[in-house]
């Protein structure tokens, strides 16, 4: 005789096994107030603030999914995948934060957080956006009007970046006052048109493409550079990895990178993106804003640039 559905062979209760399965077990309920509670009294205070909030977090986190030990262990070696293929011309753990989105919510709230602590009559401020994981410090600091783009590139790039010499120029101009900030620091960078920042190739020379420009008097800042091209994010490491197993694409649209600072002022950390450029409502790390979106133009009687882009920073006074 067979048996019935109606859960006769569980005493006729009528038991929905499926339901069953989807149960989580019961966990011990005090473990994680225990590891909190280990944080001693002379904790670093900013850690004491941030720690219980995180392991509950964490904690639950683990739980809610039923984190098993195998898939802890592979997050490891993910993590430690990335250390390892990080280094002074990469960071491959930025990278991983941009495409988890971690780093632009990290900005939006520090630049939410200046925005209320911002003294009252004072411009809005130039937006701010994520570093990447390419920035390398000490860039040359080269005269205004200089170039950045070394004549070699030129040839690696077999012609690409002819019809692409772009005028980069403006001004930096303080928040509270609206004066210009002579003296204030520019420093930018940008991939090739071949997509590519200078340390992803051995063939273009050292820093190219990189630079740090000084505002003279009237806090103009100019370059001669290349207008941006979109480019996919490395995907021959982990972050690569995660993009695949989340079926998402690597693209990034066109933009120049910018770290402005100025004695007495917040120092800026952003891009600037072409607004006729492919990705822009879809950014693989989410950093487009539409403040930064540019228009570069068509420019006329310069036998160096072909395009050229005006843009101000306004920084918040500290």
């Amino acid at each position: 005789m067979s048996k019935s559905n109606n859960g006769s062979g569980n005493g006729g209760k009528g038991i929905d096994d499926s339901k069953q399965q989807q149960q989580p077990p019961a966990y011990d309920p005090n473990f994680t107030a225990q590891v909190i509670a280990a944080t001693g009294p002379e904790a670093h205070p900013r850690m004491a603030e941030i720690m219980p909030s995180l392991l509950h977090h964490l904690h639950d986190f683990a739980r809610e999914v039923n984190l098993t030990a195998a898939e802890w262990a592979a997050a490891v070696d993910f993590l430690n995948a990335a250390g390892k293929m990080s280094s002074e011309t990469r960071n491959e753990t930025a990278l991983i934060c941009d495409i988890l989105g971690l780093e632009s919510l990290v900005d939006e709230i520090t630049s939410k957080l200046l925005i209320h602590a911002a003294k009252d009559g004072a411009a809005p401020a130039t937006p701010s956006t994520v570093l990447g994981p390419f920035y390398r410090t000490d860039a040359p600091i080269l005269p205004n009007g200089s170039s950045i783009v070394s004549a070699d590139a030129y040839k690696l790039w077999a012609g690409k970046g002819n019809d692409m010499t772009c005028l980069v120029s403006g001004r930096v101009l303080s928040a509270t006052t609206g004066d210009p900030l002579p003296g204030a620091m520019v420093d930018l960078w940008l991939a090739g048109p071949d997509g590519l920042y200078e340390q992803q190739s051995v063939a273009v020379p050292d820093m190219n493409l990189r630079g740090r420009f000084q505002t003279d008097a009237e806090g103009h800042y100019s370059v001669y550079c290349v207008r941006p091209t979109p480019y996919g994010i490395p995907d021959d490491g982990p972050g690569g990895a995660l993009l695949n197993m989340l079926d998402r694409h690597p693209w990034r649209p066109a933009h120049i990178h910018f770290i402005v600072s100025a004695p007495g002022h917040n120092t800026l950390t952003t891009q600037v993106f072409d607004r006729e450029g492919e990705w822009i409502k879809n950014d693989s790390v989410f950093a487009v804003k539409e403040e930064l979106l540019v228009d570069f133009v068509a420019r006329e009687g310069d036998d160096k640039a072909k395009w050229s882009l005006n843009y101000d920073f306004v920084l918040p006074e500290v």
